[in-house]
């Protein structure tokens, strides 16, 4: 018995080091996605770019390269392996990395920048899709969320690295911020090699290969998939058009328009990365305990009292401090909900023959989303009142609230052979 005991507690150990390796693609996501916060103005100034140019391209054609990596990371993912899409991710991160502190000009500067979301996009796919098959039914939950805590522990440490790195270097300081991502991404390639490939992964060649089923990308868009790629894209529209997207791009911005001065502004936007990656941490311990449902029921609730309550202070002009305040359980409502729950979810829900197809479907719908509400948030935070935004942000949360009571099953400590019994 003693024996056995260690032999499982091995095999968690190694699944757990394994995931931790694997969910750096996470961190590497939300850093190279923020990164550019410290870096913008400098390279506007030295490239004298138009206000178009700028915002379509220098500032955003990551996330646009996020969205193409996440259509097409289904590919990879299935036909080279789990591990072998995860090292691409790698080598995309560096080579991005390299060439944008390199760059000469805008269009190199903005070709990396497409490298660096491409790369974002596939691990996107890879990383979800290997944690949920090397996890068990009773940790996956947990397990799956460290790919999400990464990412928010990227955005935050996108931050600190940009002050730490501001005027180091002089004019050319943007450069070692784009540089940083690299080292990053040098020591996760490092370790990923040596992972194992996923169990779940069939072997494409050799003897017996006819007892595997070869992933069909084209059959998942078959009628019996339809009840799982409808409420895996409601997940993807919630998300995004809760205004998650739109707060974080814009939170400073939004705390000056409601009264903080400029370096308040910034404080405030710093509590906020900083709020969301601890109640991360939160979701993570409840995601196994309570269950994915009723984490989403959770959020929804507060999604839409602290959205409500946002609009109240923008529509009656109170306290800057009180919007700061709704605007943190907001994070906090986003965080053990949505935030925890969607990677997780994405990534138990559809059969083994079409993961990593349907992994790319969620997130390349949830990329479009972020495409959008982000372009949007340009001229909804110039043009309409902070009221009517917030207000309509809620609205659309009271929707997510009936999906969640109608719609969204409960996948808790169930394996992913019964899940997919159950939606196939």
């Amino acid at each position: 018995m003693d024996q056995e005991n260690d032999t499982t507690l091995n095999l968690k150990s190694r699944t757990f080091r394994c995931v931790l390796i694997v969910s750096m693609t996470g961190f590497l996501s939300g850093f190279d996605s923020i990164v550019i916060s410290g870096i913008n103005l400098s390279v506007r100034q030295l490239w004298v770019t138009s206000d178009w140019f700028h915002g379509t391209f220098i500032v955003s054609i990551a996330l646009w390269g996020a969205v193409v990596g996440a259509l097409i990371g289904g590919y990879p993912t299935e036909r080279w392996g789990r591990k072998a899409a995860l090292l691409l991710t790698g080598a995309l991160f560096v080579l991005s990395s390299l060439g944008t502190a390199l760059s000469v000009s805008p269009y190199m500067f903005s070709f990396f920048r497409f490298m660096g979301g491409l790369a974002a996009g596939i691990g996107a796919i890879a990383a979800p899709t290997y944690i949920a098959e090397v996890s068990n039914a009773e940790d996956r939950g947990k397990l799956g969320i460290l790919f999400q805590f990464n990412l928010v522990g990227g955005i935050l440490m996108a931050y600190i690295s940009n002050y730490a790195l501001a005027g180091l270097g002089g004019i050319n300081d943007w450069r070692l911020m784009a540089g940083a991502t690299g080292v990053i991404a040098l020591l996760y390639s490092l370790l990923a090699v040596g992972i194992p490939e996923s169990p779940r992964w069939p072997v494409r060649s050799g003897p017996g290969l006819e007892q595997y089923e070869r992933p069909q990308g084209a059959g998942l868009f078959s009628g019996k998939y339809a009840k799982v790629l409808l409420i895996t894209l409601l997940m993807a529209f919630f998300n995004q058009f809760s205004g998650i997207s739109f707060v974080l791009f814009y939170g400073p911005q939004i705390l000056t328009q409601a009264g903080l001065g400029t370096s308040q502004s910034l404080l405030g936007g710093v509590s906020i990365g900083l709020v969301n990656l601890l109640a991360t941490g939160v979701g993570m311990y409840f995601i196994d305990r309570v269950g994915r449902r009723q984490l989403m029921f959770a959020g929804s609730i507060g999604y839409i009292l602290s959205l409500s309550m946002i609009a109240l202070g923008f529509y009656a002009g109170w306290s800057a401090w009180f919007v700061l305040t709704f605007m943190l359980l907001f994070i906090v409502s986003h965080a053990i909900g949505q935030g925890a729950v969607i990677w997780v979810f994405i990534a138990e829900v559809f059969p083994n023959k079409v993961r990593a197809f349907g992994q790319a479907w969620g997130s390349g719908m949830l990329n479009v989303f972020a495409g959008l509400t982000t372009l949007l948030g340009t001229v909804l935070i110039h043009q309409v009142p902070g009221w009517i935004i917030f207000a309509g942000f809620a609205s659309l949360m009271v929707l997510q609230l009936l999906f969640v009571t109608l719609l969204m099953p409960e996948t808790k400590g169930v394996s992913l052979e019964a899940l997919e019994s159950r939606f196939s």
